[in-house]
């Protein structure tokens, strides 16, 4: 299971019981109407390990579905967050790439996120549990998905098979960026693939040497190329490769600001992130928002939703900076 981090917003509860909570949220449900404070109060306060073992004791005290519960008497986005707190760290991941490719229109966004930031055994087990879910491979379903090296960018990605070590071979960064260089600015048309394997398969480490040897050589930053050698999907594909690569708290931090800013929200992408981070990273990237953007991630969502959604995702951002 992805392993919740300790910089999250969302901690264990204290004398935590979960027969006690399962039975709460049984109350919550019954009858005419539904007690949705008595619901955030229990989900949005509890551990991801905590709600999962309230999963098992609902079933085992009471006899129900609790997720079938949540989604006969929820509706709307709240429902989506309430629902996503409740599944395991892997498989709302699953879940979500999943979603993006069902159906006419693909989300890309959604499947670039996902690929660009987690780490190489998050994807392994994201492969794994796809796997079991569906009864097909994730790569299977992005290559019926997506098409040219947007495509190959992605299924690289969903290998799973960045190098994990801390190694900077001083020669071979120089020999990347200048490969970078040729493929990209130096020449009419752009030869992707170059950056596909560059982008895609070296460790962390030796990717900040090789952007600083690009700076060097050709005096403009790496996603500035990026910017003006490509366009579409595949742009926004490896400009999160190079984001996640730099700072990965930063990246959500825009992903965040851009699912909120401007007329109209983003759902998907703000619960997604929301989700997926409370428990890992949120602090850090509650951090990152107000540096790049001079507001607080709390005033953001504050002004841009309402209701028993807005009190949910206010509690998993954990407070006002």
């Amino acid at each position: 299971m992805a392993k919740a981090g300790n910089r999250g917003t969302i901690k264990a509860a204290l004398g935590f019981n979960a027969e006690e909570d399962a039975q709460k949220l049984r109350k919550a449900m019954k009858g005419l109407g539904t007690d949705e404070d008595a619901i955030i109060d229990i989900v949005a306060k509890r551990s991801i390990s905590q709600r999962q073992q309230i999963l098992i004791a609902y079933k085992s005290t009471i006899g129900r579905d609790l997720i079938g519960d949540l989604k006969s008497e929820l509706s709307g986005n709240f429902e989506k967050v309430i629902i996503g707190l409740m599944t395991s760290i892997t498989l709302y991941d699953v879940q979500e790439l999943k979603r993006a490719m069902k159906g006419a229109g693909t989300d890309e966004g959604c499947l670039i996120e996902i690929l660009a930031s987690r780490s190489r055994e998050e994807i392994q087990r994201i492969n794994e549990t796809y796997h079991r879910q569906y009864g097909t491979t994730l790569e299977k379903d992005i290559v019926s998905d997506t098409s040219s090296v947007f495509r190959r960018v992605l299924v690289s990605l969903a290998t799973g098979n960045r190098d994990q070590a801390n190694y900077v071979d001083e020669g071979l960064a120089q020999q990347d960026a200048q490969c970078l260089y040729e493929a990209g600015e130096k020449k009419w048309g752009t030869s992707e693939g170059q950056f596909l394997t560059i982008l895609c398969s070296r460790n962390r480490n030796h990717l900040l040497k090789v952007f600083d040897e690009y700076r060097r050589i050709t005096k403009k930053d790496i996603t500035e190329s990026i910017k003006s050698e490509m366009s579409g999907d595949l742009e926004d594909a490896l400009l999160a490769v190079v984001k996640c690569v730099r700072n990965k708290h930063a990246y959500f931090a825009e992903r965040l600001y851009s699912s909120m800013k401007g007329l109209g929200t983003d759902d998907d992408t703000l619960i997604r992130v929301m989700v997926s981070r409370c428990e890992i990273d949120m602090l850090d990237i509650r951090h990152e928002f107000k540096r790049m953007y001079g507001k607080s991630l709390y005033s953001f969502i504050q002004g841009d939703t309402s209701g028993d959604y807005r009190k949910v995702l206010l509690l998993l951002c954990g407070g006002e900076d």
